[in-house]
């Protein structure tokens, strides 16, 4: 018997327009909810991001959240924990991912009320270190799903690994990547994938994890929700009427209990668009931080000059002016910090300046409402004047970056 436990990944950035989120939920989230309502038997983990949350119930499309509390109270789904606005966590600060794992929590609480009950973890883009766990298990959860070329060990099919955290151990489900791209990129039908799943384990029991964006099904990939998710359950559904399965679904959070725990290990830094080359070259987040990508050096020196304006704003935040603007800076650093504006300047292949542009507006209101703050508050001329440099050395990379944008090829 192989359990077949799937996670899909539910998420737009901050800075989506409100037709490609009336578009994205006609064309994806709607049916994919609607064939897991027709298929009482379905199992599958959800990572909904919080700034969608907001974002849905914001652009009236409050249906879709509904829909997927309903799914949770039933059981059919699980809710698993992240960062709201979708930033890399390993390459922000310990205090930020704190915040981001919180907030989520806090915005997807709200919205699905006693249904919101993560056990487990989705790292945005499964971008993963060794630093990132202790703000994840402090947080209360109990697992961590990484993409499978993080796994530094023989791959787990009958037991789970646990990884060091704190000075205890929280558990990792490994992401089968090969079956995961063959359905994320239409490379398999639900006929061979469940005959890929039911010989897995041979005639021992196991487990295969399959995670992709929830977007696969209806709109990257038209009618896939139907073509294969929807195809997949009815196959299962009739070989289990025929006392003929072979696969049965299962929740993440079930494996824990169905499968022994394995030792402890230190899984590789990594994201699910991390090859081995990659790790090999240490390059582990080869699409929002690269080395030798111009682009990406620039936007991260960006940042570091906000959190530094931020962390002095809010250090002399003591008038009632200064308060005011360290508190509009800290507000828009998270949204600020989402992923999507580095992966679109990765050119691997994904290139795109209008994306990459929203997301450095962001940025900028951050320093511009961070140097208010510092010069307003009781900060003494000699750190403003600092400060000052600091914002004179942002503007410059802001001159770099635009130039960067207006030179490049296409996009």
């Amino acid at each position: 018997m192989t359990y077949w436990a799937q996670l899909l990944h539910f998420y737009q950035p901050p800075t989506q327009t409100h037709e490609i989120l009336h578009k994205v939920a006609e064309e994806s989230y709607r049916p994919v909810i609607d064939v897991i309502r027709q298929h009482p038997n379905a199992r599958l983990a959800v990572n909904m991001q919080g700034v969608l949350t907001e974002l849905l119930l914001e652009h009236g499309l409050g249906d879709v959240v509904l829909g997927l509390k309903e799914l949770a109270e039933k059981g059919q789904i699980e809710f698993v924990g992240s960062g709201k606005f979708h930033p890399i966590l390993p390459l922000i600060p310990e205090s930020e991912r704190a915040r981001s794992i919180v907030e989520n929590a806090h915005t997807n609480g709200r919205a699905f009320g006693a249904a919101w009950k993560p056990r487990g973890f989705f790292p945005p883009e499964m971008c993963f270190s060794a630093e990132i766990t202790p703000a994840i298990h402090s947080a209360g959860h109990e697992w961590v799903i990484l993409s499978g070329v993080a796994c530094p060990e023989e791959w787990p099919i009958d037991r789970v690994y646990r990884m060091p955290s704190n000075s205890s151990t929280v558990a990792v489900l490994f992401r089968d990547d090969v079956l995961s791209n063959r359905v994320s990129f239409r490379e398999t039908d639900p006929g061979r994938f469940i005959d890929d799943l039911s010989k897995v384990g041979g005639s021992e029991e196991a487990y295969v994890i399959t995670a992709m964006d929830a977007e696969t099904y209806g709109h990257h990939i038209r009618d896939w929700e139907k073509e294969f998710l929807g195809a997949a359950f009815t196959l299962l559904e009739h070989h289990r009427a025929q006392g003929a399965s072979k696969v049965r679904l299962a929740l993440p959070s079930e494996l824990l209990t169905l499968f022994p725990p394995g030792p402890t290990i230190e899984p590789y830094a990594s994201s699910w668009s991390t090859t081995r080359d990659d790790i090999a070259a240490q390059n582990p987040y080869p699409l929002w931080k690269s080395p030798g990508n111009r682009l990406h050096e620039l936007q991260w020196d960006y940042v570091d000059h906000c959190l530094d304006l931020v962390a002095v704003g809010r250090r002399y935040a003591t008038t009632a002016s200064s308060r005011k603007f360290s508190t509009l800076a800290q507000e828009k650093l998270q949204p600020a910090l989402h992923s999507c504006q580095f992966w679109w300047a990765s050119r691997r292949p994904m290139w795109d300046v209008s994306m990459v542009h929203r997301g450095f507006v962001l940025l900028n209101e951050v320093a511009l409402y961070a140097s208010k703050a510092i010069h307003e508050g009781s900060a003494s001329e000699t750190v403003k004047r600092n400060a000052a440099w600091r914002l004179a050395a942002a503007n410059e990379t802001r001159v770099e970056i635009e130039r960067e944008l207006i030179r490049s090829d296409g996009g």
